[in-house]
């Protein structure tokens, strides 16, 4: 009998080559599988679902068969305010005992928030916490650290915000290049969230370290041809993170004519394969773009299920056994 599907070499991506007594060996690069990452929020008990520490959450993410973990840089998770030098050894030490070979962070900043008090040096504070996180990050094996960018906001125009979002993201890469990281740009928050905008961007910033995070459901939700802008984002992304859904209509009661008035639809999170994002896709054109970064899996929102530990790890497993098949 053949021998499985063996991996062969070690990366962001990894190729895969199958092999048997008298099957000679097939080119590595017609088998390519991404480093899956877990994202820790999704079991941070932000919405309501189960808790887990980092130390429980790094063992759950090697129970399940993830190469690596995607690490919220806030509390109750990764905060700058508890990691101090000891602190960092020793969840550097924990994330090796479990045999995880990729460790990103998950910045959580907004560049263009309480600009109503422009004598507030805000700005510079975020560059500042972008910076530290890039220090943490190397301090814990890994080269990548997600920001945002910022929400529109209402004192100034866009233009000029903009523009500040982009002196910002600037700073910060080349500081962050000091320790090898880079900085990557998620299309999140208003700024940049068109994926036509995001690769403005990115090209604005101009920096060698400063990369895309360019994810699926903004532009799936915005309407968008998601596998068409992903060939265009493929070669500036460094990592994506994968989350689907399923849209329910809301509807508002209006008595006055006894109907009902559309709002804007709920969506609900669901398992990968579930949802309206057609994720098969979406990734075959990345990699045809050049895309040969990691990609992360998050349960950041209610969750078809409920919140239950068992319902989080069913959902976890069956990314994992997706994005191996992909």
């Amino acid at each position: 009998m053949a021998a499985g599907p063996r991996r062969t070499k070690a990366g962001p991506w990894l190729a895969v080559c199958i092999c048997g007594p008298g099957r000679p060996p097939q080119p590595a690069l017609q088998w390519l599988i991404m480093d899956a990452l877990l994202h820790s929020i999704s079991y941070a008990g932000t919405w309501g679902q189960a808790f887990l520490t980092v130390e429980q959450f790094i063992a759950k993410a090697a129970e399940l068969g993830y190469d690596g973990v995607l690490l919220a840089a806030k509390r109750p998770h990764v905060s700058l305010l508890d990691y101090d030098r000891r602190a960092r050894s020793r969840l550097r030490r924990l994330i090796e005992k479990h045999g995880l070979r990729r460790v990103a962070l998950a910045g959580y900043n907004n560049f263009t928030a309480d600009l109503e008090h422009p004598d507030i040096p805000t700005q510079e504070i975020q560059i500042q916490y972008v910076l530290e996180l890039a220090r943490l990050a190397a301090d814990l094996g890994g080269d990548l650290v997600r920001i945002f960018t910022g929400y529109e906001h209402p004192v100034l125009g866009y233009a000029a915000q903009w523009n500040m979002v982009v002196a910002a993201i600037k700073q910060c890469a080349r500081r962050a290049a000091r320790f090898g990281v880079t900085i990557g740009v998620q299309n999140h928050h208003d700024l940049a969230c068109g994926w036509e905008s995001l690769r403005d961007l990115i090209q604005a910033v101009d920096e060698p370290n400063c990369k895309a995070l360019f994810d699926a459901w903004a532009p799936a939700l915005q309407g968008a041809d998601i596998a068409a802008a992903a060939r265009q984002m493929g070669a500036i992304t460094a990592h994506t993170t994968i989350a689907n859904y399923q849209r329910r209509p809301r509807y508002r009661l209006d008595a006055g004519v006894v109907n009902y008035t559309p709002l804007t639809p709920y969506v609900l999170a669901v398992p990968v394969d579930e949802g309206f994002i057609d994720y098969r896709a979406f990734l075959s054109a990345l990699r045809e773009g050049g895309f040969q970064g990691t990609v992360a899996y998050e349960m950041c929102s209610p969750l078809a299920g409920g919140g239950s530990l068992e319902n989080l790890d069913r959902c976890a497993r069956r990314f994992i056994e997706f994005i191996r098949s992909v």
